[in-house]
This record gives structure tokens, C-alpha cells and sequence, in this order.
């Protein structure tokens, strides 16, 4: 991906990189933000062309804002709602069935300050089948979200996050067992 180790002396990404989301952006502008809300399979469609894989009957609404689809993949019937937000400058991988709620940001990239330059680290994001980011949570670069784990609404997740626990707070922390399982065939 030839990422560029200062950002003082120019972009994190090479041309071509920046040319495609460039075109992404304009279609995620349009085609996509402009589809009427049930059109999920449009809207998966459109996330297909630029690369992302999409499960069948996943839920991708048209507020969604995805900086890179190609770096994103998302499960069967999952959803992501409106206003959530997919900084995939790494890979971003929703499970099936797991719901990532409004304004939820995940974000796959940040800067190491450490170092002259600043220079770009991706890590991906997974969140686990049957698993829910609630509205607003912000998910760190590198986090993983367990199966079945819930992330309360407004959590800043540092760390990745067992399955099967509710977790919430700023940092988030487990709290206590999700009781729920999914049944046979679910």
C-alpha cells in the first residue's frame, strides 16, 4: 500500500489510492447518500463495486459515511446505521448479524506521535458476530468487539472487548454477561 512516513512532507497514501476515493466519494455523495432507505441492496451493490464484500441482507443505510469500501467487509443481515461512521483506512470487518448503531465511529487508522512525521498506523477493527456498537461509541484502531458483546451507547473502547459481555464507559470496560444467545440457525 506504500504509505508515506511523514505526513509533514506529504499524503499517507499514494495517488491512486486518493483517485479512488475520490470517485467513492463523489458516488458515496450521490448514488449512495441520495438511495431511498430501503434500498439496501443498492447500497451494497454500490460498496461491491469499490471493493467492500458484502453479505446478503445486510442493512447499510444511506447516512453512512465509509472512507474506503475496499477496506471493509461486512457480514449476512448485518446493519450499520445512519451516521455511523467507517474510517477503514484499515480493515473493517462486522460480523453477521451484528449491528453497529447511529453515530458509532470505527476507526482503523491513527498517527504514531511518538515519531517525527506522524506517520499513519492502520489497524483493523472486528466486530464479532451478534455483537452491537451502540449509537455514538467510538471504537480505537486495533479493537476487537467479541461475538455477542454489546458496547454501550456513547463508550470509548480502548481495548478489545470479550464476547458475550455488555461493556460500557469512557474507558470502556466489560460489566456484566450478555444473557442471550442466538437460537438454532441464528
Amino acid at each position: 500500500m506504500g504509505v508515506n512516513s511523514n505526513t509533514h512532507t506529504g499524503p499517507s497514501f499514494p495517488l491512486q489510492d486518493r483517485l479512488a476515493r475520490a470517485l467513492w466519494n463523489f458516488v458515496q455523495a450521490t448514488a449512495f447518500r441520495w438511495s431511498p432507505r430501503p434500498l439496501h441492496s443498492w447500497r451494497s451493490f454500490l460498496l461491491a463495486l469499490f471493493g467492500a464484500k458484502i453479505g446478503r441482507r445486510a442493512h447499510i443505510y444511506p447516512g453512512v459515511r465509509i472512507w474506503a469500501p475496499w477496506n471493509l467487509e461486512i457480514g449476512d443481515e448485518a446493519g450499520v446505521a445512519d451516521g455511523a461512521i467507517l474510517y477503514s483506512q484499515g480493515k473493517i470487518s462486522i460480523g453477521r448479524r451484528a449491528v453497529v448503531s447511529q453515530g458509532a465511529h470505527l476507526c482503523a487508522g491513527t498517527h504514531d506521535f511518538e515519531a517525527e512525521g506522524f506517520p499513519l498506523v492502520v489497524r483493523p477493527i472486528v466486530v464479532g458476530s451478534h455483537a452491537w456498537v451502540a449509537a455514538e461509541a467510538f471504537v480505537h484502531p486495533g479493537v476487537e468487539i467479541g461475538e455477542g458483546a454489546v458496547v454501550g451507547a456513547r463508550s470509548v473502547v480502548l481495548k478489545s472487548m470479550p464476547p458475550w459481555m455488555v461493556s460500557a464507559g469512557n474507558p470502556c470496560e466489560p460489566k456484566k454477561l450478555r444473557k442471550w444467545r442466538p437460537s438454532r440457525g441464528g
